[in-house]
This record gives C-alpha cells, sequence and structure tokens, in this order.
C-alpha cells in the first residue's frame, strides 16, 4: 500500500513539473508568433514601385497606374469623377481622380511612384491638372522617385492645313 501511495505521489510531482514546463514552452510559442509579426510587417513595409501616367488634354485629364513590368493596375480619367463636360479637365477633378486612384494602389500595396507626363503633341506645357495629381499624391504619402515629360513635339512633318497665307475666316 505504501509502495503504491509512493508511485503516486511521484506520478504527481512529475505532472507538476510538465505542468511547470508548459508555460515555458507556451512563452516559447508566443515568442515565435510575435518575430512571425514582426517579419510579416517588415514585409508590407517593403517598397513597391508603381508608374503613374498623367495624360493631359485640352478636353480631359487621363491617369494610369502600371506596374514596372507596365501591366495596368489602375485607371481614372475626368469624365468619370465628374459629369459636366467643361470639367473635365480642371485641376480639382484630376485631384479627386488622384484620390481614387490613390486608394486603389494603397491597396495593392505601392508606395512610391514613378511619374511619366505628357500633354499633347504640340503643346508647350503639360495643364495644370499634372500638378494638381502629383500634389494631391505626395499629400497622401506616396513617394514620388522622379517626374519626367514625355510630350511629344513636332519636328517638321507634313506641311499644316491652311495654305500659305493661313486660314481666312
Amino acid at each position: 500500500m505504501e509502495e503504491e501511495k509512493t508511485q503516486i505521489e511521484e506520478i504527481e510531482e512529475q505532472l507538476k513539473k510538465k505542468r511547470a514546463a508548459e508555460p515555458a514552452e507556451a512563452d516559447l510559442d508566443s515568442d515565435i508568433e510575435e518575430s512571425k509579426e514582426e517579419i510579416s510587417e517588415d514585409k508590407s513595409k517593403k517598397e513597391r514601385i508603381g508608374v503613374l501616367h498623367i495624360y493631359t488634354t485640352k478636353n480631359n485629364t487621363m491617369l494610369m497606374v502600371t506596374d514596372m513590368a507596365g501591366n495596368t493596375i489602375v485607371k481614372s480619367t475626368g469624365g468619370q469623377s465628374t459629369k459636366q463636360n467643361r470639367l473635365k479637365s480642371s485641376p480639382t477633378v484630376a485631384m479627386f481622380s488622384a484620390k481614387k486612384i490613390g486608394e486603389e494602389i494603397k491597396e495593392q500595396g505601392i508606395n512610391t511612384l514613378y511619374v511619366r507626363v505628357r500633354a499633347e503633341t504640340g503643346s508647350t506645357s503639360p495643364g495644370s491638372a499634372s500638378h494638381a495629381v502629383i500634389k494631391s499624391l505626395g499629400r497622401d504619402g506616396f513617394k514620388i522617385l522622379s517626374i519626367v515629360d514625355l510630350t511629344k513635339y513636332a519636328r517638321g512633318g507634313p506641311k499644316k492645313k491652311g495654305g500659305r497665307r493661313g486660314r481666312r475666316v
């Protein structure tokens, strides 16, 4: 009888030791989980780069974001943000389009942008809408690496319509 009691007591002591050791193992598990979370946070903070293409005309402003390979991620125009035709090219509407694009590319994880601005061929400068887009995205927390003007310009080419004395009205 006494031997059985001592064996039972020994088994209970061993169980107590195991239970005392288990919280330490649980602490190790929680430490491992915390380190995994830290690693995942570091990955989410990693820079993803996109290219913002801005095309401004007298009548509209078109925005498109691609990845570095050239695959389209998001696109938006001034006409999608307003009903009035006369406002499609205004800086205010371009800013709304930029906000819309900004939200969508943040979901994709893009936080750094190269900007390529283009205006109509022959125009002297891109419109004020492009400036509004760039400022709006800069305020939203996007890091803008470079801004390039890709406006094409005529280099001679075919003769303009209208004749030697120009268009008579």
